[in-house]
């Protein structure tokens, strides 16, 4: 599959993505744990079908020492015994932040109470930031068909 547009090449694409580059820099430099920011970003990108951000996500997780046991069970982790109470409440929270139109209510008190419950203030609005950022990004990557599987761990970092 060949993309129907080249960010890289694109003056346009190079302005804007350039912030959205520098949003994800900051994203990684947060008091959110890494580990649980590859696995929002995993279920969102799964979620919404984003190859590219799949292949990314799943190849930075492990070089980062995510089990391939978990990184398996991602989009089973209701039913998965491998999260912590904190990683559950981060996958809840974004996979609601991601089916607002599904939901047609956004994220629930509850799941944000638990969200609040493992995470403080900071943490949440990187949370929260995340799960737009990866929305968008894996929006930026379907529209335009970016082909998956080259990636290499720290290509983009």
């Amino acid at each position: 599959m060949d993309a129907r547009l080249n960010y890289f090449t694109s003056p346009t694409a190079g302005k804007a993505l350039k912030h959205f580059m520098s949003a994800g820099k900051s994203l990684k430099e947060s008091p959110l744990p890494a580990v649980t920011q590859e696995l929002v970003a995993l279920r969102v990108s799964q979620i919404n079908g984003c190859a590219v951000c799949l292949d990314m996500h799943t190849k930075e997780a492990a070089a980062a020492g995510e089990t391939s046991g978990r990184l398996n069970l991602v989009a089973a982790w209701r039913e998965a015994t491998v999260f912590t109470e904190a990683e559950r409440a981060a996958l809840e929270l974004a996979e609601e932040g991601t089916r607002v139109a599904d939901a047609a209510r956004g994220v629930s008190d509850e799941v944000w109470a638990y969200a609040a419950e493992h995470y403080d203030e900071e943490q949440l609005t990187a949370l929260v930031v995340l799960v737009s950022f990866m929305n968008a990004v894996n929006r930026l990557n379907i529209i335009t068909q970016q082909p998956a599987g080259d990636y290499e761990a720290g290509q983009f970092h």
